[in-house]
């Protein structure tokens, strides 16, 4: 199972675009506290649209509460990482992998990285940024293990005005 954490975030935006694509690619999304916004705010509901209800999320008070409860291969996203994040084999369907993102303003503390450096990575930029924006960097890491496991459970096909919608 992909699973998405979100270490702190701070902006309802990106968290709201986050909902959107774990609901879309069947990805259980966490939360890490303190969160720099309610789940109730309107800017949450206005970016994830209407998807809201078929997100699976799960709130956690602090990180070790997070770990305490899931179990899995932790993959961290960080500039910091010396390996770009495609470098890792995501195809094993029987295996939980959590890819972990920082707070938008600082990251991921330098403790909890520290503590696998095998596991942080990088998705390869030049240097005319310090970073990515979070929620792109989320459907990248995402669609990224989907491809690997070759999309399991989503659709080729546009469902709702049909396969040949285009040569109507």
């Amino acid at each position: 199972m992909i699973n998405v954490v979100l270490f702190e975030p701070e902006i309802p935006g990106n968290t709201g675009n986050i909902m959107r694509t774990c609901a879309g690619t069947n990805t259980k999304l966490h939360l890490i506290k303190p969160l720099g916004f309610s789940l109730e705010d309107k800017y949450i509901k206005r970016s994830s649209v209407n998807y809201l209800e078929h997100c699976d999320y799960t709130v956690y008070e602090n990180f070790e509460d997070f770990k305490s409860k899931n179990k899995g291969t932790y993959y961290y996203l960080t500039r910091y990482g010396r390996k770009p994040h495609t470098s890792f084999d995501y195809s094993d369907n029987e295996e939980n992998i959590y890819f972990i993102f920082g707070k938008e303003s600082t990251g991921i503390p330098k403790e909890i990285l520290q503590e696998d450096l095998e596991h942080c990575m990088r998705i390869p930029m030049n240097d005319n940024i310090r970073a990515l924006n979070l929620s792109n960097s989320v459907a990248i890491m995402v669609y990224e293990a989907l491809r690997q496991k070759n999309y399991p459970n989503l659709l080729f096909e546009e469902p709702f005005k049909g396969a040949d919608y285009l040569e109507k």
